[in-house]
């Protein structure tokens, strides 16, 4: 059987909030691990610089990073699974929304100087 890309119907935005979001579990002082096995909290989301942000070792458009700031994004996440809202303070990404391929990571995640 074939893998089908994006079986939720995730729209474009919250793929793209969803791809942010478990850069940022990932990364010291932004996300931790847990509450539940596979799990990863992010509760430190980075601030602007122009008109991008920093990811770690990324550089993200602003435009793909506005679901990181969008309380219906969040909650559209936690309906399907992926994630429990705590807005604004913190998300956390469940084992399912940690796993899930959004296809966008080559995309949106540039590395290099600006």
């Amino acid at each position: 059987m074939p893998n089908k890309q994006n079986p939720l119907k995730l729209n474009p935005l919250q793929l793209r909030t969803l791809t942010l979001l478990q850069a940022l579990a990932h990364i010291p002082g932004a996300g931790e691990s847990g509450p539940a096995e596979g799990e990863h909290t992010v509760r430190h989301f980075p601030g602007r610089h122009a008109d991008h942000f920093h990811v770690g070792e990324f550089v993200v458009s602003g435009s793909d990073a506005t679901g990181l700031f969008n309380e219906a994004v969040w909650n559209a996440l936690s309906r399907k699974g992926l994630a429990r809202s705590a807005w604004p303070d913190a998300i956390t990404l469940t084992a399912g929304g940690v796993a899930y391929d959004t296809g966008l990571a080559g995309e949106i995640l540039h590395t290099g100087n600006h």
